[in-house]
């Protein structure tokens, strides 16, 4: 067998619906050419439908040929509770090692390719080494930034986790029966979702009540403080391939 590698990225960092979603992506290192040849890249160069199609023809290779898929869900609810007492660079080093031990098999001594989180690449391959421990010690990590566009593995690994991400938020609009846009701030149709998710007695759980926008959506429309979130263990999810779709 083939020296194997995993790349591992992110999508979601910072919305203010839905979850942070991280994939580790793992294959023999001889099969990069086939991601070439169905088009990975970094997410944010390719549509929405480009992006799914993509995203079949990994999961189809997935179950095919002998690749791993490790995709895990944060949830707002486990980023409110942590925020707290960690950054939330600290958390995604929780979640990339998540997804890693998800995915990889530490015997087979992979290489593991990081789109660093941290603006410092160096500090944030090490802090999830360090997380993973000892037993992957022996296994080379490379971090660096923008590697979702310098490595079609950590391409591919972006396309996944936004695909994923995508199908997040797409799960939230059909439960509330609203449109809430992209999740991100800037967008005006989550602008509005906002502010209609918080009129309850609590502010929706799709919600990350630490992000400022929910906080002034709520000061807006309450006179009580907003209220405090906490989580218990097992706060993320891993799904099932074909729990994506």
């Amino acid at each position: 067998m083939g020296a194997r590698q995993i790349g591992v990225d992110e999508a979601g960092r910072g919305p203010v619906i839905g979850p942070l979603v991280v994939c580790a992506m793992e294959i023999p290192q001889e099969d990069r050419g086939i991601l070439l040849e169905i088009g990975a890249d970094d997410s944010k160069k390719l549509s929405k439908i480009r992006r799914g199609e993509i995203y079949g023809e990994i999961v189809s290779n997935t179950k095919s040929r002998n690749w791993g898929l490790g995709v895990i869900i944060c949830p707002p609810k486990r980023i409110d509770s942590e925020m707290p007492s960690k950054s939330l660079n600290s958390l995604e080093v929780d979640l990339f090692s998540e997804a890693i031990e998800s995915v990889g098999n530490v015997a087979q001594n992979p290489e593991i390719l990081l789109d660093a989180c941290d603006v410092n690449a160096e500090r944030f391959g090490k802090s999830v080494s360090n997380k993973l421990g000892p037993k992957w010690s022996h296994c080379v990590f490379r971090s660096e930034h923008r590697m979702d566009s310098s490595d079609i593995l950590v391409g591919a690994a972006s396309v996944v986790a936004k695909h994923v991400r995508d199908s997040e938020i797409v799960k939230i609009s059909n439960r509330l029966g609203m449109d809430v846009g992209s999740g991100y701030p800037s967008d005006p149709k989550t602008q509005r979702a906002v502010i209609e998710l918080c009129r309850g007695r609590n502010p929706h759980d799709c919600l990350r009540w630490s992000w400022s926008t929910v906080i002034e959506a709520w000061n807006g429309l309450r006179s009580r403080p907003m209220p405090e979130r906490f989580v218990g263990p097992g706060g993320s999810s891993q799904s099932a391939l074909d729990d994506w779709n």
